[in-house]
């Protein structure tokens, strides 16, 4: 294999990540994944699902001068919106107001988007570049979760170069308090119901 050939995933597979791969015994594995069509470079149905059902993401950028941050953002589901085969948006709400993210793409668009989901136990690593809209009210309002309380200070749209979902491993099951509120209340429904089915089958006049 010629290893100066472009695949989507050099984006993180460096010649440097190439070099520990092949000290490591992993390089062979990932050159055939390479060779097969490397990693998904646009948003497939099943990955737009996914992205628009989440509560939370993380935003990796960098500063010029290389120094990582990472960014939680989260809200109701539906936050996040897939604009199209390529485009992430989502209302940028106010907060602490360091806007160290901000600074960062300024200076060096590139970023990554890492999404977790603990009930699925399903991870998905999206790189790409985002940039920051300031007073387009329109985008705002059409990128913000309906009903939700808190104030949009600005857009972050984010342009998908390649992504890549891990395995579930060591991710551990967890669920969301709504979805466990949601799992006792059927559980409430179905005892009461199964309840009602028993009284029903009781002979007439017997005493519990």
């Amino acid at each position: 294999m010629d290893e100066t050939s472009a695949y989507s995933s050099d984006v993180a597979f460096t010649p440097s990540v190439k070099a520990v791969q092949a000290r490591k015994g992993s390089r062979r594995g990932y050159a055939s994944m390479e060779q097969r069509g490397s990693w998904e470079t646009s948003i497939t149905p099943e990955l737009a699902r996914f992205i628009e059902g989440q509560i939370s993401v993380f935003l990796g950028t960098a500063s010029k001068d290389g120094q990582p941050y990472i960014q939680h953002r989260g809200g109701p589901p539906g936050f996040l919106k897939v604009l199209d085969a390529s485009t992430i948006g989502f209302a940028d709400f106010s907060g602490n107001r360091q806007y160290i993210s901000q600074g960062n793409l300024s200076d060096n668009p590139q970023a990554v988007l890492f999404l977790i989901d603990y009930s699925l136990k399903q991870r998905v690593k999206i790189w790409g570049t985002a940039r920051i809209v300031e007073g387009d009210p329109e985008l705002i309002a059409r990128l913000m979760p309906e009903g939700y309380k808190a104030r949009p200070e600005q857009v972050i749209l984010f342009t998908v170069t390649a992504w890549d979902a891990n395995c579930p491993q060591h991710i551990p099951l967890r669920f969301e308090a709504a979805q466990v509120a949601a799992m006792l209340a059927e559980r409430e429904q179905r005892i009461k119901a199964l309840e009602a089915e028993l009284e029903q089958l009781r002979p007439a006049g017997n005493a519990r």
